[in-house]
């Protein structure tokens, strides 16, 4: 059974582009802010479920899209909380926020005390992804993108598939 960390994994992964760069679990684990015993039971939950290929260590691109926009926002659906300081995601971040017009509502945001906006708490798909994504931009808008799908808007889940879709590479 997948767990949120293991979306978060993968979607590392893809953003390293897993293919081109070396890495092993220590190194993953020190850039996602987990134990490198997580990243390595992630990792083989993910091979099971058929989001890595377990031959090339790389992301299943194709399985990992379809899981995202088809399944996520029903296994993994959004938990909002009450107004805080944090980091923007989903609608409220790039690569999104550029086509979508201020609705006037609190943007959300994964709370973090260092955070420059006020918004409606939106928890990220795992504790550590705000300090993650603080040192990778691609992983942040991936894992922004992601969130929009799983708790936005039919236009702004339209828009954040389309943008991850390009993201990702996808043909």
């Amino acid at each position: 059974m997948l767990k949120s960390q293991d979306v978060v994994i993968v979607l590392k992964l893809a953003a390293k582009n897993a293919a081109e760069l070396p890495w092993n679990f220590a190194s993953l684990a020190k850039e996602l802010c987990m134990s490198s015993s997580e990243v390595h039971a992630g990792f083989q939950r993910a091979v099971k479920a058929s989001l890595i290929n377990p031959h090339t260590r790389q992301p299943n691109i194709s399985a990992l899209y379809e899981f995202i926009t088809h399944g996520l926002r029903y296994v993994f659906p959004p938990e909002r909380g009450e107004v805080t300081r944090g980091i923007p995601t989903a609608h409220a971040a790039d690569p999104l926020k550029k086509h979508l017009l201020d609705d006037g509502e609190l943007p959300p945001v994964w709370p973090d005390p260092k955070g420059k906006v006020r918004g409606q708490a939106f928890l990220p798909l795992y504790k550590s992804v705000p300090k993650a994504a603080e040192n990778d931009q691609r992983l942040y808008e991936l894992l922004s993108l992601v969130d929009a799908i799983r708790g936005g808007r039919a236009r702004e889940r339209d828009l954040a598939a389309k943008e991850l879709q390009k993201q990702l590479e996808i043909h």
